[in-house]
């Protein structure tokens, strides 16, 4: 069987979860619980990225020490598993895991020929954790938080990114390593193509504030916050032990993804492949990236203060009203302006009255004609359309899935939904049952071939829906299954918000 390694982004933890983040993490588990619905073996990875100034800073504010206010926020990440139905296997804190400081030490020293110590002047943005050149700021400003960078001279130890810069360019070019979607590729080589400077990979001690991963053999210097939290992706396969895991799933696996934002695209498109470059490891297969979720036109982030509590929001309207409306309405490219309003009436129009409505006609149908016992019938031509769509939207699924297009995937599967509804009123059961009471052996039999044909789509819908709305796609299966020859009495399936 393939193996599929999915990782997500792994976010500050200076403040809590916000609903730009359960957009990436929700997109990975969908990865995730699609390629082992298709069979494959799966590692779905996320975690927190503790060892931030970004944190220290925050901590402070806030009067606590760094470790504390890390390790509140960071279970709070990891308690998103319940309210978004998320299925990750493994869940990495830089601050804690044994595995992650090992694995760091270790990459840092299989990259020690491309090191060298410079001293330094430039602008550095807390909120990016970057320094950034004059020619990138936006009227002075960070492009990404729109504040002002802070100016910064130091010492640290700088990683040779020019020594790697063609050989990166080769690899993205001919697609050895696929980044999608192509606007995010293009951009990508776009950096390539006006070259990049060497990097810093270090910090002062003092400037880290004591936090963070010592240099190995410079315990004056810390491990750049990047460098520290990219190798999470290696490190929690136990690469710094030479662990089994790291071979299974890094060196011998088939994909190896990240799921990513487009504002750390140059982290892990450019810095994170040079330095497995670097190193002599493998590189990433696919680097997928989502643009981002904003509200009243502002960029959902807790820098900025527009935050979405996707907690609170599952608490009022589930999870799959929010998990459908992450996948449904959320472009492959451009940003999506989220608002309850939509979040409502998207679960309203296809999961109540497109989806549940249609169960609970399939069902109730087959309670009050058959007593919820289906018989065996011959297949109804009329019937041709909806099975086209049922036996289609496997392929079409995995197909948008792989192009890590989720409005389309989604498309694909509601194609069932809309030719169910259509089917039904185009055989109208209600009439063929009057026709059988009164001795019409034909409609009995077409009534028999048309529950026949709603409850099989009804399965293939439960199956194909797992992956994105995993509790409603149970439930679906709970209703058109049937126990001992018998389905169970309809129940509501999604309630109107």
């Amino acid at each position: 069987m393939p193996r599929y390694y999915v990782t997500t982004a792994i976010p500050y933890v200076n403040s809590r979860p916000h609903l730009g983040f359960a957009l990436e993490v929700v997109q990975a588990d969908v990865l995730a619980r699609h390629h082992r619905l298709r069979g494959d073996r799966v590692r779905f990875l996320t975690g927190t990225d503790d060892n931030s100034l970004k944190n220290v800073l925050a901590a402070r504010a806030e009067g606590l020490s760094t470790g504390e206010l890390v390790d509140r926020n960071a279970a709070a990440f990891a308690a998103l598993r319940d309210p978004l139905a998320l299925s990750f296997t493994d869940f990495i804190r830089t601050s804690r895991d044994a595995r992650h400081r090992t694995g760091v030490e270790r990459l840092w020293r299989a990259c020690a020929h491309d090191f060298y110590r410079a001293h330094y002047e430039g602008l550095y943005c807390v909120g990016c954790e970057q320094f950034y050149a004059p020619a990138e700021l936006v009227d002075g400003t960070c492009p990404e938080h729109g504040v002002e960078p802070q100016p910064v001279a130091e010492e640290n130890w700088f990683f040779r990114l020019s020594r790697h810069t063609d050989r990166l360019r080769e690899l993205i070019a001919d697609g050895t390593v696929r980044i999608e979607p192509a606007v995010r590729r293009n951009e990508v080589l776009a950096l390539l193509d006006a070259g990049l400077p060497d990097f810093s990979v270090s910090r002062s001690r003092d400037r880290a504030h004591g936090w963070g991963i010592p240099v190995p053999g410079d315990p004056d210097q810390v491990v750049y916050v990047w460098w520290d939290a990219l190798g999470n992706y290696i490190s929690s396969l136990g690469y710094g032990e030479g662990g089994s895991n790291y071979r299974r799933w890094w060196v011998e696996g088939d994909r190896r993804v990240h799921v990513i934002g487009k504002g750390v695209v140059r982290f892990h498109a450019v810095y994170w492949l040079a330095m497995l470059l670097s190193a002599g490891e493998p590189l990433p297969t696919d680097i997928l990236v989502h643009d981002y979720l904003t509200t009243d036109g502002r960029k959902i982030s807790k820098s900025a203060g527009a935050v979405v509590d996707p907690v609170a929001l599952s608490d009022r309207y589930g999870s799959d009203a929010v998990r459908w409306w992450l996948l449904r309405d959320v472009p492959r490219v451009g940003d999506a302006d989220f608002t309850e309003a939509r979040l409502v009436a998207r679960a309203n129009e296809d999961l109540a009255n497109g989806l549940g409505n249609l169960v609970n006609r399939v069902t109730t149908i087959a309670h009050r004609y058959r007593e919820g016992k289906p018989r065996p019938a011959a297949p109804d031509a009329d019937a041709e359309p909806l099975t086209v769509a049922c036996r289609e939207a496997p392929d079409l699924v995995h197909a948008a899935v792989t192009d890590f297009d989720f409005r389309r995937a989604t498309a694909a599967v509601w194609r069932i939904v809309e030719e169910a509804n259509r089917y039904v009123d185009r055989v109208r059961p209600w009439e063929l049952a009057r026709a059988e009471r009164d001795g019409d052996t034909a409609a009995a039999a077409r009534l028999d071939a048309a529950i026949g044909a709603l409850l099989a789509a009804c399965r293939v819908l439960a199956r194909e829906l797992t992956p994105f709305v995993p509790a409603l796609a149970a439930r679906v299966s709970e209703q058109c299954v049937t126990l001992s020859g018998e389905l169970p009495r309809p129940r509501p399936l999604f309630p109107r918000l």
